[in-house]
């Protein structure tokens, strides 16, 4: 990128910020407006959630008592493969030459050559990443060691991504977190699915499409009919209520990520006239972060024993972008894997690929490569855990 274009501020790069519990003020209940949530990769549903429990489940036992259980959402920086179950999304990475480093090769649904950070933490912790949840019955006893919800395409809102045709929204998501909550409470009973849900951690990286894939595009209606300020005001009204239904389901640990300078990825760099960073972009997504920081703030302090976290991404990300070298990269500001950003700018199976992968920081016009997501992974959990984590001390978030 053109120098000084951007520049590192503000706090540490994979510094995690749980704020003072201080605020006083009343919260929006939850509101769930899922239209699907195939359980297994069934029917969607409809409207708000209505628990349906059957007459006899399996008998399991809680996966927590002996390891870390985490749950994901998000978009595609974290998509292990829901979409694969979508049977009209757009929104796939089910081919090559995505998984090329994955093992055995092959596409699974991440949207990078590899691993995401959440598959790179979860060998971190000792665990398997969790499954993608459309891959699972609706009461798998694969549902009590966590699950990944996660969809390519998905936004805060409900309309953003609507071109790719399918894909679970954040409501969606907790929609079938929903479901989740009470198949496993048929299993394992009340008193400990309660403690389950309490101590697993939640890893929350929502956003990143409400500006790439709805406000920063001409044909959408948000960006044309709202300001910026109106349109964070939007996304932040909305994402309170989400993540109190979050709460209200019975999450305690929540790790939300923060946006990284998507002024920088390969696929804004190409709206500029050289090439470089998008100011004006950074600029919105430094202010939106700050929303959020502040919406950290508000939950924890009005919601007893919570423990929400705001995971500084973009600071990590923009220092990784502007010191290549400095990491061990040599490109960052074009992807590996050669695509046409006026078709997507997803890796094809015709797309010509560079020499070595490991020598970029993104593998197409959004996401990272395995390699970088090694970094990434690697600030966000000395975050987390400030000790080798064990069965007592994994779901402890050690905030600094």
């Amino acid at each position: 990128m053109g120098a000084g274009d951007e520049h590192v501020s503000g706090p540490q790069y994979g510094e995690l910020k749980n704020p003072t519990k201080h605020f006083n003020g009343s919260s929006n209940t939850g509101i769930c407006t899922a239209t699907r949530c195939p359980p297994g990769g069934g029917a969607g549903s409809s409207g708000s959630y209505t628990a349906a429990t059957p007459a006899a489940a399996p008998a399991a036992t809680p996966a927590a008592s002996a390891k870390l259980v985490t749950f994901v959402f998000g978009d595609s920086l974290a998509e292990v493969g829901n979409n694969n179950y979508l049977q009209y999304s757009l929104a796939k990475s089910n081919y090559p030459w995505y998984g090329i480093d994955f093992v055995g090769g092959r596409a699974t649904g991440r949207f990078t050559n590899g691993r995401t950070i959440g598959d790179i933490i979860s060998a971190k912790l000792g665990i398997a990443s969790p499954p993608p949840y459309l891959s699972l019955s609706p009461y798998d006893d694969a549902l009590l060691g966590g699950v990944n919800y996660a969809s390519g395409g998905a936004g805060i809102l409900n309309d953003t991504g609507l071109y790719f045709i399918q894909r679970m929204t954040f409501d969606d998501q907790i929609n079938c977190f929903g479901k989740t909550t009470e198949a496993i409470k048929a299993k394992v009973g009340k008193a400990a699915a309660e403690k389950l849900l309490r101590e697993a951690v939640y890893f929350v990286g929502i956003g990143s499409n409400d500006y790439v894939n709805n406000f920063l595009q001409p044909f959408m209606a948000d960006g044309q009919q709202y300001t910026h300020n109106e349109f964070a005001g939007l996304l932040i009204s909305t994402l309170e209520q989400q993540l109190v239904r979050l709460y209200e389901l019975g999450a305690r640990k929540v790790v939300l990520h923060g946006l990284g300078p998507l002024g920088c990825i390969p696929s804004q760099r190409e709206r500029s006239r050289r090439g470089r960073c998008l100011r004006m972009v950074n600029k919105w997504v430094q202010h939106f972060n700050s929303l959020v920081y502040n919406l950290v703030v508000k939950l924890n302090g009005h919601l007893p024993a919570s423990e929400f976290a705001h995971a500084d991404t973009y600071s990590v990300v923009l220092n990784l972008i502007t010191n290549p070298q400095a990491y061990g990269f040599k490109v960052s500001n074009t992807s590996c894997c050669n695509v046409d950003t006026t078709i997507g700018g997803l890796c094809l199976p015709n797309s010509k690929m560079c020499s070595d992968r490991r020598d970029f920081v993104f593998w197409d016009a959004f996401h990272p490569t395995d390699a970088a997501n090694v970094i990434l992974a690697d600030k966000l959990f000395s975050s987390l855990f400030s000790a080798t984590p064990t069965a007592s001390n994994a779901a402890a978030i050690t905030l600094h």
